[in-house]
């Protein structure tokens, strides 16, 4: 007799040092559904998606397909398994193409030789499919995040995976590729495929799951019908209290000009066209001026170009009356910016050192943290010991937890805590709420207008429409590469705002 499940996990228990990070959860997966997975930053849902996948070996449980049990000791025995995976860090070689990353590990040969022809028609046929159009020739290092999502999911339709594993799907989306992607999913589940999809985005539970199972602390705190519950009592439920959804603060008092930025142009890596193209906008303090836009417009090459990742092409940039048009990196960072970059990994973390080196790599030459040259250990410690507790990031060991071993969520904890708590007069935050949980989110809203009331300008880039109307005191929009659109949040719409980012419109004065 054929089971109604799928795939089972029973009693999966899995241990890391000074964390149990799945206690005892058992998560039952039902063919042709869509199962949400919910928790809060390490509660431990990724680890669980792991174990399925065979990255990790748990400490007990078994795990069945077809009520059959399955040993799946590595990614290659799931994959045999037709389980696939798109994860929240992408799994990408950087330096390959698209279609050579898609193909990796399942290529077609024949004689020895790659069929790459045949590879390309297939990969083609499944992005026209379910409107994943990507580059196949573009190298994934020159593409954005979102391009590097859909190559990851066309990876996993190219290996003819039954049972799909999402993890953070949309946390790097724009709400137009959210709702593609939900529509995508539901086709899956329409041709009998099964989804697990891990999120912390009520709103996309709500909108396309069929089931929900809530983690919480490690624990498996239940499972409920999407159509019997509601965003609030799924809140309570993940983080254990009623949650604030909605921003309060008081109108924007704006004061001196913080960042002065005048007709800046930044090249582009990927074409002869620039990707910024002579731009001129100001921040002053005590205001959250907030970048919208459709991921790939421009937005990141901006940030690059503020912060000196990217060099401009023209333009001066002016911060706090200084010109740091030509200044290096690290000039900049000490002339009074904090930056909360876009990839957390690249930009954000040195992932292999300890969490508390990772706190202070920006501060470690100041007096309280060396003295002739030689480090202060016990006062990075307590500093270290001050942001996780302040912040709530949770790390197996603490200060001493390798940054590599924490959950995204918590990594962009720590990115936050360390960047506001430089007390710059400018903070760039970048998608600052990236993969975290709505009690998180909650917090960083808080924190963000705290530093605006404080008289700090807040420059911030959101995919996030939500985030972009809750937020800011001025919207501009960006469109390929210019800036389209300057708009008031309490006079615009969700909608009006849209246009602007499509490029239906355009404000006829300069912004």
């Amino acid at each position: 007799m054929q089971s109604d499940y799928i795939i089972e996990m029973l009693n999966i228990r899995k241990e890391f040092p000074g964390i149990v990070a799945n206690d005892d959860i058992t998560l039952q997966l039902r063919r042709g559904e869509i199962h949400a997975l919910l928790g809060e930053n390490g509660a431990g849902k990724s680890t669980l998606m792991s174990v399925l996948f065979g990255l990790y070996q748990p400490e007990a449980g078994v795990i069945k397909k077809n009520g059959e049990v399955v040993k799946i000791n590595s990614p290659n025995d799931a994959t045999a398994l037709h389980i696939g995976m798109v994860h929240q860090h992408f799994k990408l070689v950087e330096v390959f193409s698209v279609l050579d990353n898609i193909i990796l590990g399942a290529e077609d040969t024949k004689l020895g030789f790659l069929q790459k022809k045949e590879a390309r028609k297939k990969v083609a046929a499944l992005s026209e499919k379910y409107k994943l159009n990507v580059d196949l020739d573009a190298k994934v290092e020159d593409i954005s995040v979102g391009m590097q999502q859909r190559t990851e999911i066309l990876k996993m339709l190219y290996r003819d995976n039954e049972i799909l594993i999402f993890d953070e799907p949309t946390a790097v989306l724009t709400p137009q590729e959210i709702d593609e992607l939900m529509e995508i999913m539901r086709g899956f589940a329409q041709e009998g495929k099964s989804i697990l999809f891990i999120t912390h985005k009520l709103n996309e539970i709500m909108a396309v799951s069929d089931r929900v199972t809530v983690l919480r602390k490690g624990k498996c705190i239940g499972t409920v019908n999407t159509k019997d519950t509601n965003i609030q009592e799924l809140s309570n439920m993940m983080v254990g209290r009623p949650v604030q959804l909605q921003v309060h603060k008081a109108p924007a008092v704006p004061g001196d000009v913080i960042l002065n930025v005048e007709h800046m142009t930044v090249p582009s890596k990927l074409h002869k066209n620039n990707a910024v193209k002579d731009i001129s906008f100001q921040v002053r303090a005590g205001e959250i001026v907030c970048i919208a836009g459709i991921d790939g417009n421009g937005q990141s090459e901006m940030i690059y170009g503020l912060t000196g990742l990217e060099k401009t092409s023209s333009g001066v940039i002016h911060l706090c009356g200084q010109d740091i048009s030509k200044a290096s990196i690290r000039r900049r960072s000490l002339a009074g910016s904090s930056h909360i970059p876009e990839d957390r990994h690249k930009y954000g973390l040195v992932l292999d050192d300890t969490l508390e080196n990772n706190l202070v790599l920006q501060t470690y030459r100041q007096p309280r943290f060396q003295h002739m040259g030689f480090v202060k250990r016990d006062a990075i410690r307590n500093y270290a010991n001050k942001i996780i507790q302040q912040y709530d990031v949770r790390s197996g060991q603490g200060p001493v937890t390798v940054a590599r071993s924490m959950s995204g969520g918590n990594q962009q904890k720590a990115i936050i805590g360390r960047e506001i708590d430089r007390e710059n007069p400018l903070i760039i935050a970048v998608q600052p709420t990236r993969g975290l949980d709505v009690g998180a989110i909650e917090y960083i809203h808080a924190q963000l207008v705290a530093q605006r009331d404080a008289g700090k300008a807040v420059l911030l880039v959101s995919l996030e429409l939500d985030e972009v109307m809750n937020l800011a005191d001025r919207i501009l929009v960006m469109y390929e590469g210019e800036i389209v659109g300057e708009l008031d949040p309490k006079t615009t719409t969700v909608q009006e705002l849209g246009l602007y980012m499509a490029g239906a419109k355009r404000d006829s004065k300069e912004a």
